[in-house]
């Protein structure tokens, strides 16, 4: 009997995974018209959406953010990538960055859209303190250059914790809070999620389904076959913990977003 129960609970849990999946296209569409502002009444498409994903690292996009992006592209919205470093912790910048550009063509980001940064002052380093003076300045002046009116990166976590990812965020927030941003772009960071929730794979989506959040990107499995060719396109990174990422991670099926909020707040500078 207790066999029974528990088959009938997982197939049950399993038709609720794909009920979801079902009704996250038109979820997407809500919520972005939420997050942008946009009268429910009036129709958006690709052409409304301007989008800039700001990573710390060739290999993020599609670590992290490939479901994001793959459903932003899916919509044919305007996605940009702005990467402040190009991986150089074991010399390998140049590897790296084409490696970065093959992930992107994969995930749908043509070259033109993708900046890579390499500044001595950014290096690629868990232990350095990115200067958040600097860091806000670099992504305004892009955020300016091209009118963008969403910017998605980490939140104050930055997922694995990474003080590059992390540092970031503050810089976001800076802006934020200092009056930087124009008023009709919104500020999006990615939720980080317990280590539990993160590699139970596409089994944690009922958890975000259901928890708050301001915008979801889901993708089943095409998508997730999109996002696994673009991140066995970073060939210097794949070690053996990285399969178990691309396998286990809830970051290649869903991402998760809340609203960086806007408005005068002092933040300390470094």
């Amino acid at each position: 009997m207790i066999v029974y129960v528990v088959v009938f609970v997982v197939l049950l849990y399993l038709f609720w995974i794909k009920c979801i999946y079902c009704r996250h296209r038109p979820m997407l569409v809500k919520s972005l018209k939420r997050v942008m502002n946009v009268l429910a009444s009036r129709d958006i498409n690709g052409d409304d959406i301007s989008a800039l994903i700001v990573t710390a690292h060739p290999d993020d996009e599609c670590m992290f953010f490939a479901p994001t992006i793959i459903r932003l592209v899916e919509l044919k919205a305007n996605v940009h990538l702005l990467c402040l470093s190009e991986g150089n912790y074991y010399n390998q910048g140049a590897q790296r960055r084409q490696e970065l550009l093959n992930s992107c063509a994969v995930l749908g980001i043509p070259d033109s859209r993708i900046t890579i940064l390499d500044h001595k002052k950014l290096p690629d380093d868990p232990k350095a303190e990115w200067s958040v003076s600097l860091v806000s300045s670099v992504i305004v002046h892009h955020m300016r250059a091209h009118s963008f009116n969403m910017v998605l990166t980490f939140d104050e976590s930055g997922v694995s914790s990474h003080a590059n990812h992390t540092a970031i965020h503050k810089a976001v927030s800076h802006l934020a809070f200092s009056g930087q941003v124009p008023k009709d772009c919104c500020l999006l960071s990615l939720v980080t999620v317990g280590p539990l929730r993160k590699y139970i794979s596409f089994l944690e989506l009922p958890f975000s389904w259901l928890l708050p959040s301001c915008l979801r990107c889901i993708v089943g499995s095409q998508g997730y076959r999109r996002a696994k060719d673009a991140m066995y396109c970073h060939r210097s990174q794949l070690l053996w913990f990285r399969y178990l990422y691309i396998t286990f991670s809830r970051y290649m099926f869903v991402n998760t977003f809340q609203t960086i909020p806007q408005g005068p707040k002092n933040l300390k500078m470094y």
